[in-house]
């Protein structure tokens, strides 16, 4: 049997559409409403809940939790002081990824981490291996989070709690809400403004109350996964099992991908000031040094005008809206040649906000600079036709409220 979040009861009387999936084995809606757009547009014009509880949640603590994050994590942790949450990654020997994940330290020593796949034998393996005295607890039952999402997120949150009104970017506090204590980062998976909150599962139905009757004049807005999906990909941020796999289940190296290959280089900046022995470190490195990665992960902006005409030209309507695709899509360079090969889209999105179709692709050194021009190959009425794309910078969308000071906003 399906498993079941602590917010179900809820999520079961809301889900109008009646549609269900599974995501590590529990039960969750794709979408609520009938239509998409009202649940993507809650996400930028006002604000939404989002269960993500089937995420797998660990709890890291004990005199040594310090020195295995920092052997077992690709980004060094002691740029996560108390108070703090980072986006990181982990690698096997050879530099490939295995999982990407958030990270919270919220007070000193005690961190929980966040985790797409179940990852607790392998971090007791190396906690074991380099002899760390540390404890490491999956609390994924104990615990249920929610997302809350959208420009309107932190006029909600402040009247249940003023703990979040001072968080920065990427901040972390314990709090309470109605009684019940809360961790609260300010973090997300929509590139807005937002805020997730980890819930003891027995109070997790009354917080969902407490967050809907909050947003009620704000037409708070309980969205599904696609939705959440067409916003991610305007953030630029990555999916696992979608933009990339885990090392750990790839059979060839054709499958695994490199930190440098997915666009996180960012998060080795300072590595040559960094003399942590991290797992992957020496292939990483080199990588790094010999400009060695065999492709990088960008963004593709499609042009509209091309789009249109493959599709009018077919006599049929371009599909513009609630378009989100997981499947492969080839991407040729345009060298006047047809069909010459050059990469992949992993992602698809016709972004309403922004008026094009998005997409982030797998392209070589050479073509992967802002700009570059590439032909994507798009299905009309079951026949590959070639549209002109252009290489952009992620994230494609990126409002300043995002990464805003909230505490000027309450002061204002």
């Amino acid at each position: 049997m399906p498993l079941t979040t602590p917010f179900h009861p809820r999520i079961q009387a809301l889900n109008e559409a009646g549609l269900w999936k599974h995501w590590a084995g529990y039960l969750i809606p794709p979408q609520y409403q009938y239509s998409l757009t009202a649940e993507y547009y809650a996400i930028r014009n006002s604000v939404s809940l989002l269960d993500t509880s089937p995420l797998f949640k660990y709890r890291i603590s004990g005199p040594d939790a310090e020195r295995f994050l920092r052997r077992v994590l690709a980004r060094d942790i002691a740029g996560c002081p108390p108070g703090r949450a980072q986006y990181t990654c982990w690698c096997d020997e050879e530099g490939f990824v295995l999982q990407d994940g958030v990270v919270l330290q919220v007070r000193e020593g005690v961190y929980w981490l966040t985790a797409a796949e179940p990852t607790l034998r392998y971090f007791r393996v190396v906690a074991r291996q380099i002899g760390a005295e540390v404890e490491i607890e999956d609390v994924s039952k104990s615990y249920g989070i929610l997302a809350l999402q959208g420009p309107r997120a932190h006029e909600v949150i402040r009247q249940l709690t003023d703990a979040a009104t001072c968080l920065r970017y990427f901040g972390a506090t314990d709090a309470e809400i109605e009684g019940h204590p809360v961790i609260i980062t300010r973090t997300g998976y929509t590139g807005d403004l937002g805020y997730e909150l980890w819930i003891e599962s027995g109070d997790a139905c009354s917080v969902w109350d407490a967050l809907m009757e909050a947003g009620s004049g704000h037409n708070i807005t309980p969205i599904g996964t696609t939705a959440l999906k067409m916003a991610r990909v305007e953030a630029g941020l990555l999916l696992m099992g979608t933009d990339f796999h885990s090392a750990r289940f790839a059979w060839v190296d054709a499958q695994r991908e490199t930190p440098s290959e997915l666009g996180w280089s960012w998060m080795f900046k300072g590595i040559s000031q960094d003399d942590r022995p991290f797992i992957g470190r020496s292939a990483i490195e080199l990588e790094i040094q010999e400009r060695a990665s065999r492709w990088t992960t960008v963004g593709l902006a499609v042009d509209w005008h091309d789009y249109e005409r493959v599709y009018t030209e077919a006599g049929v309507v371009p599909p513009r809206h609630e378009i989100y695709s997981e499947s492969t899509m080839s991407v040729y360079r345009r060298s006047g040649v047809d069909w010459d090969y050059a990469g992949y889209v992993s992602s698809f999105t016709s972004s309403s906000l922004l008026r094009t179709p998005l997409a982030i692709a797998k392209l070589p050194l050479d073509l992967a600079g802002p700009g570059s021009e590439v032909d994507l190959e798009v299905n009309v009425i079951r026949r590959p036709q070639n549209v002109l794309a252009q290489v952009k910078q992620m994230p494609f969308f990126n409002p300043a409220r995002k990464s805003a000071d909230m505490g000027e906003e309450k002061s204002a």
